[in-house]
């Protein structure tokens, strides 16, 4: 199974398949070009409703992740790279503005991942 949901997490079904699904296909575990489950094999497969999975696959779709091309189904999309480089520039960006302002690496490291921990609610 490609992905998991846990049932206790705070975090929604549809935000835990697309970020398993982003991080899978930004880390290279899944590669450009491979076929994705169906909505409704993953929904099966998960214990969710196809809405959910259909949600989550419009999102990575958004981010250019993945491709949808009919009825030949979903792929991982080309971009996850450009994600990365894109999330590199940011991440550079941020550390020379934390810099110019005086904040210790460990106090730009704690804005961050509050940050991030923001985003995942």
């Amino acid at each position: 199974m490609i992905v998991s949901i846990d049932p206790d997490s705070s975090v929604p079904p549809f935000e835990q398949v697309r970020s398993s699904l982003a991080r899978q296909i930004n880390d290279g575990a899944l590669a450009v070009g491979t076929k994705l489950p169906t909505v409704r094999q993953l929904a099966a497969d998960v214990g969710i409703a196809p809405n959910t999975i259909a949600r989550a696959y419009r999102e990575l779709e958004e981010a250019g992740l993945i491709e949808t091309r009919g009825r030949a189904g979903s792929f991982v999309g080309s971009t996850g790279d450009e994600s990365r480089r894109l999330a590199r520039e940011a991440a550079a960006t941020y550390a020379a503005t934390c810099r110019s302002l005086g904040l210790s690496a460990a106090d730009s490291l704690a804005i961050a991942k509050a940050a991030l921990a923001h985003i995942a609610r």
